[in-house]
């Protein structure tokens, strides 16, 4: 029997089989063995142990097409990046951080702004444009007032789209405005674990419609760079890339080199100053962690 596995926790893996439903299963030894874990949006063969109880044991896990490290979650066609426009204010430097973590992995990655009842007009047109130029796709949503969700539902369609996002921003409101038997999904899974069913622990997936998925992902408050050197940072900041040409030294880091063509851009407005600043700040770390690695 074949499904996809929707939620992994404690040792168990929830396999969701069309037509049939979710079968609590555990993961074969020979897994273990080859160093391989079955990840949530894995497509499985299971064998079924009891058909009434749903239970049965993850048998081979199929082809990927592709896996990311964090979060932790595979066959993944994009990211859905949630922050709120204020009420918590925006952290943009860990927005920054996660697009870099996407980017790296080779996601194309969609910003929302929720709560843009809460925020002033400009404030809002401010945010979008800082991400627009970098060449993000960028939407706004309010889930109390139920804006801007059937943008999110046409940007998600056809796709298995994986959401993020830190706590407090309206991520779950906005999940369960795109897919209501979130709610009630969560809610058995949970009862059946004995795990709270409001915050989101682990990754989840739900089937949204016809190819549409949408994975659910544990909060975050904070996101490492991780196997980056310093140099290469400059590249996952995609508006610089129009201004190096005009930069005097070939492999110039738009830090202290005179003459830099990303440097005049940012004097010019042309690069958004919030973005510039969160790059010397993890250029700066990338640099930190070089010395303590070399003493």
């Amino acid at each position: 029997m074949q499904g996809k596995i929707i939620k992994g926790i404690g040792g168990f893996y929830y396999v969701h089989v069309p037509n049939k439903g979710v079968y609590e299963c555990r993961a074969k030894g020979n897994f273990r063995n080859l160093k391989i874990k079955p990840l949530v949006g894995d497509n499985v063969k299971i064998d079924v142990i009891n058909e009434e109880k749903l239970t049965g044991h993850v048998r081979e896990i199929m082809a990927r097409k592709s896996e990311l490290i964090r979060p932790a979650v595979s066959n993944v066609d994009q990211a859905l990046v949630i922050f709120a426009a204020a009420q918590p204010a925006p952290n943009l430097n860990l927005l920054d951080r996660f697009l870099i973590t996407m980017r790296k992995q080779n996601l194309d990655t969609i910003v929302c702004f929720n709560k843009k009842d809460v925020v002033a007009d400009h404030e809002l047109a401010v945010l979008k444009e800082t991400y627009e130029k970098c060449g993000y796709t960028v939407c706004a949503a309010s889930a109390k007032k139920q804006e801007g969700i059937e943008e999110i539902k046409e940007l998600i369609k056809g796709k298995t789209t994986v959401l993020a996002g830190p706590s407090g921003v309206g991520k779950s409101s906005i999940i369960n405005l795109l897919y209501p038997q979130a709610q009630m999904e969560t809610g058995n899974i949970s009862e059946k674990i004995q795990r709270g069913k409001h915050t989101t622990r682990h990754s989840e997936l739900f089937f949204v419609d016809e190819e549409t998925y949408l994975f659910d992902t544990p909060g975050f408050s904070s996101l490492y760079l991780e196997d980056m050197e310093k140099e290469d940072l400059k590249d996952y900041f995609p508006e610089f890339e129009e201004y190096e040409p005009y930069c005097k030294f070939q492999g110039c880091m738009h830090i202290n080199e005179p003459k830099c063509g990303v440097k005049e851009a940012l004097e010019e407005g042309k690069i958004s100053k919030v973005r510039y600043e969160n790059y010397l700040l993890m250029y700066e770390e990338l640099k930190e962690k070089d010395r303590r690695k070399y003493k």
